[in-house]
């Protein structure tokens, strides 16, 4: 029994102290868009809400036929309009893929003219 409190408290104090190896990353947000037909796993990766799963049903998707518009999105499984609304102003089917994740307090850069 006093091993499981020990473990316990260890894992309790792990867990408040602040610059532990699990405190959470600090606040980032993403600037640029992501070219739908040619962006990496990785890159769609950095898209808001979209993960390594995602990301690998979008490269699917686009394998059997590039996207035309933005919009044809909600054609992947698991992306409905909502989803799709909130990653909007990342997408793109013409040009470079241009995102990267920003720091709380960086400087932004002004998004690339269409």
């Amino acid at each position: 029994m006093s091993r499981w409190l020990g473990m316990a408290s260890l894992l309790l104090a792990l867990t408040l102290t602040p610059d532990t190896a699990w405190a959470a990353e600090p606040k980032s947000r993403i600037s640029g868009v992501v070219n739908l037909n040619h962006a990496t796993a990785a890159q769609l990766d950095l898209l808001p809400g979209v993960g390594e799963k995602a990301a690998k049903l979008i490269i699917a998707y686009r394998a059997q036929q590039p996207f035309k518009r933005i919009e044809d999105l909600v054609k992947v499984k698991g992306f409905g309009k909502k989803r799709f609304e909130k990653l909007r102003p990342h997408l793109t089917v013409s040009g470079q893929t241009t995102v990267q994740r920003e720091r709380e307090g960086q400087a932004r850069t002004p998004p690339p003219s269409r």
